[in-house]
């Protein structure tokens, strides 16, 4: 939501770059505090007579390790920041490690909530912070530069400073991730200091891969814009500037990332709760069909809409960089795919392989990039990146069906992704003929309507048992 609004603050400048970049960093830190405890919480809360114990212990461990981490990022915020390329900015640094630790300390009791079956709550919390984030940025970012020409000695301004730019994005941030930790006061209260030691070895070697695959993912996932940055053939604030270019038009494959982020924050304990269930295999592999079919759909919704979409980000220099999204939002569907089919490792205690398959997209990840950057610039971050999770999606499919033989109807949902991709293809030729985007639009909006019948028409049955939409079938 913020990206439209900072892309035009930030126009033709290289502070979105800066932001690009520091973005990139707090997943990995965020990875390296959370230690794997979030999914480690699913797992062993369904013991029996256990939940508080479970519940104390890892809030207890997280407390601790977060002090520490964010300690340590502090104190050397300086080697920090030059390693990210943004060496005049520590202090942006020890903002994201106050907001790295907020978010930290409310992890577990947002995955309680999600146990306890109380999403609305939960989205109350998370989308009341995100309105926060977006009215502070706009305050320091609007308001206090209008005030600052109009008024310049308002008390408003007692807390503004007109060249922190980036840093009050970071500042708005901050605020969200306090204030979630305060709406979550009530979880909070039912915790108790107590650290079970017997757990809490049984905690952290089921964790530590995960921690490992969390950390080989954050590399997938954003270590591309450090590499962009420093194995530029661009240099300087060129570099910079080019990072934001990738970072704003990454942003285009948002709707895949969001359903899939979603989806984990839904599909997480219900997987789990659902493993006790004899027929749990085919629910797995009816849940696998129909989040692909939807993230197909999503795909053609923003790549053959790429017109419309682009203005969403409003520094029309930053339109160059278009090219990487069709790529991007394939990439994500793989992503997304591998989401679920690592429920196998989790079910089956085997997490050290979930850190093998991440481990190699990582090298994957590093590898490519650190190679072609120099020569095709972001394009291979881009590429990259679909190698990357289109590997880990086919090697722990693979690995999965011989630990944990699940039946999915993989050849029908390799065709529906050929498909779309075939699709996307035809599309392009099509409007290379002619410059119309009226006519762009309309050939996108058939082509929509003509894979959702055709999906309907093959998926018939399967639609016609889901509640509300199969009385319309």
């Amino acid at each position: 939501m913020l990206t439209p609004y900072l892309t035009l603050k930030f126009s033709g400048t290289i502070q979105y770059g800066q932001m690009t970049l520091v973005y990139s960093l707090i997943p990995f830190l965020n990875t390296l505090v959370l230690f794997g405890f979030e999914t480690a919480y699913f797992k062993f809360v369904l013991r029996k007579g256990q939940e508080q114990d479970v519940y104390d212990t890892i809030v207890s461990s997280l407390l601790m390790s977060t002090f520490f981490l964010t300690l340590l990022t502090v104190l050397f915020n300086r080697q920090i920041a030059s390693f990210i390329g943004i060496p005049k900015y520590p202090e942006y640094i020890t903002i994201s490690a106050f907001i790295i630790a907020f978010d930290a300390i409310s992890a577990i009791p947002f995955a309680k909530l999600r146990h306890d079956g109380k999403p609305r709550k939960f989205a109350f919390i998370r989308i009341t912070g995100i309105l926060l984030n977006i009215g502070v940025a706009y305050f320091f970012l609007s308001i206090c530069p209008a005030l600052y020409k109009k008024h310049p000695n308002s008390i408003f301004l007692v807390i503004y400073n007109a060249n922190f730019g980036v840093g009050y994005v970071l500042i708005a941030n901050l605020v969200q991730s306090f204030f979630q930790v305060v709406a979550l006061s009530k979880e909070f209260a039912q915790f108790k200091w107590k650290l079970d030691k017997v757990l809490w070895r049984e905690i952290i070697i089921y964790s530590l891969p995960l921690t490992i695959a969390g950390f080989g993912g954050m590399i997938n996932e954003t270590f591309d814009r450090i590499l962009l940055e420093k194995r530029s053939p661009l240099h300087g604030d060129a570099a910079t500037y080019e990072v934001g270019v990738y970072g704003a038009c990454y942003k285009l494959s948002i709707l895949i990332t969001l359903f899939v982020q979603a989806f984990r924050m839904g599909a997480e304990p219900f997987f789990f709760r659902q493993s006790t269930e004899e027929n749990a295999p085919k629910v797995y592999a009816r849940v696998m069909k129909f989040f692909v079919i939807t993230i197909c759909c999503m795909f053609l919704f923003v790549a053959l809409y790429l017109d419309i979409w682009k203005y969403f980000i409003r520094d029309e220099k930053m339109w160059e960089g278009l090219k990487v999204v069709p790529i991007l939002l394939f990439a994500n569907m793989f992503l997304g795919i591998y989401y679920n089919l690592s429920i196998w490792y989790r079910l089956s205690h085997k997490t050290t392989a979930g850190a093998y398959i991440t481990l190699i997209g990582a090298a994957i990840t590093l590898i490519v990039n650190f190679l072609f950057i120099p020569y095709f610039s972001y394009m291979a971050c881009a590429w990259a990146t679909f190698l990357c999770y289109g590997s880990m999606m086919v090697i722990s499919f693979v690995w999965g069906q011989k630990q944990y033989k699940i039946p999915y109807a993989w050849k029908k949902l390799v065709a529906y992704m050929v498909i779309v991709a075939i699709l996307y293809f035809v599309y392009q030729f099509l409007t290379s003929l002619w410059t119309s985007t009226w006519l762009n639009i309309a050939l996108a909006t058939v082509f929509i309507l003509l894979y959702v019948l055709f999906v309907l028409r093959v998926e018939k049955k399967e639609f016609q048992k889901l509640p509300y939409i199969g009385r319309l079938i």
